[in-house]
């Protein structure tokens, strides 16, 4: 039986590497354009899920795209919400 050091043969990525990961697409999201919304990213098995409210679908569409960047081979699945506020079609009847 030989070692190889501590890479993994196959399959998912250690745990610790995902954590490792997650972490560093949190720090990119957090030094960019994008650092002050309040996107979570959690792992959820195999897989990664970002939650939390973005002002645009360009911005969520954006952050989408860095985390699948970020964890290229991570099912990442976007539960994300976008709060983006339109101009009302008619004026406001008050009483």
């Amino acid at each position: 039986m030989s070692t190889h050091g501590s890479q993994d043969s196959g399959g998912a990525p250690p745990a610790q590497n995902l954590d490792y990961r997650i972490a560093h697409l949190q720090d990119r999201l957090a030094s960019g354009e994008l650092g002050e919304l309040g996107v979570r990213v959690e792992a959820r098995g195999r897989t990664v899920l970002l939650t939390g409210t973005v002002p645009s679908a360009p911005c969520r569409e954006e952050i989408v795209r860095t985390a699948r960047e970020e964890l290229a081979g991570i099912p990442v699945h976007s539960d994300l919400v976008v709060t983006e506020a339109s101009s009302p079609d008619r004026a406001e009847e008050l009483s």
